[in-house]
């Protein structure tokens, strides 16, 4: 193995291990927290842990303070609100596409398997275009942290099914304007409870 391709696997498996401490709760949002406390919690060597560092701030992921050290992302509003555009304006173009390309096995198992995030992870893959996909897994990454602070799972599991059942009649009769409007709505839903919260 080259040191290139190491480098770059160890980049990897920084990010991986950093995201998923982060949304296991093991960071919670605002939280201030040093680069030597990063490379305690993730294992990682300081190395990889200053390289990552880039990366997580272009994502928005983490701030640099000066005197303070990394901060994890404050979910506030103004996060909410950009979050859920970028959410808007991505599932409406590709779920007006999907509801004309996608076949009638993945309907079947979307429809089976019904689970939250594999619905929307399924209609922006199936563009198979790797910038939005990257794009949309940085800001499901923000999601998920508006998720884990701002809503409760009780009482809200039954009425994102509901509404995951609607945006999947609508794709199944392959008009898009109507796939359009059941993912406004259900995304509209979602980012009005986050900004009540």
């Amino acid at each position: 193995m080259s040191d290139k391709t190491a480098t770059v696997q160890s980049r990897h498996r920084a990010y991986e291990s950093f995201i998923k401490l982060l949304l296991a709760g093991d960071f919670h949002p605002g939280q201030f927290v040093s680069q030597r406390q990063l490379v305690s919690i993730t294992g990682l060597p300081l190395g990889a842990i200053r390289e990552l560092i880039p990366r997580l701030e272009v994502e928005g992921l983490i701030k640099t303070v000066p005197q303070r050290g990394l901060q994890i992302a404050h979910v506030d509003l103004n996060l909410i609100r950009e979050a859920f555009q970028f959410r808007l304006f991505i599932e409406r173009e590709v779920v007006a596409v999907f509801c004309q390309e996608a076949s009638a096995e993945i309907l079947l198992s979307l429809r089976r398997e019904h689970i939250d995030w594999n619905l929307h992870d399924t209609i922006i893959g199936s563009l198979n275009n790797e910038i939005i996909w990257r794009k949309y897994q940085t800001n499901n990454i923000k999601m998920r942290l508006i998720n884990q602070e701002r809503f409760r799972i009780a009482g809200r599991v039954i009425p994102v099914m509901e509404e995951h059942l609607k945006v999947l009649e609508a794709i199944e009769t392959r008009t898009p304007q109507l796939a359009m409007d059941a993912i406004t709505v259900h995304i509209n839903n979602a980012r009005s409870l986050a900004l009540k919260i």
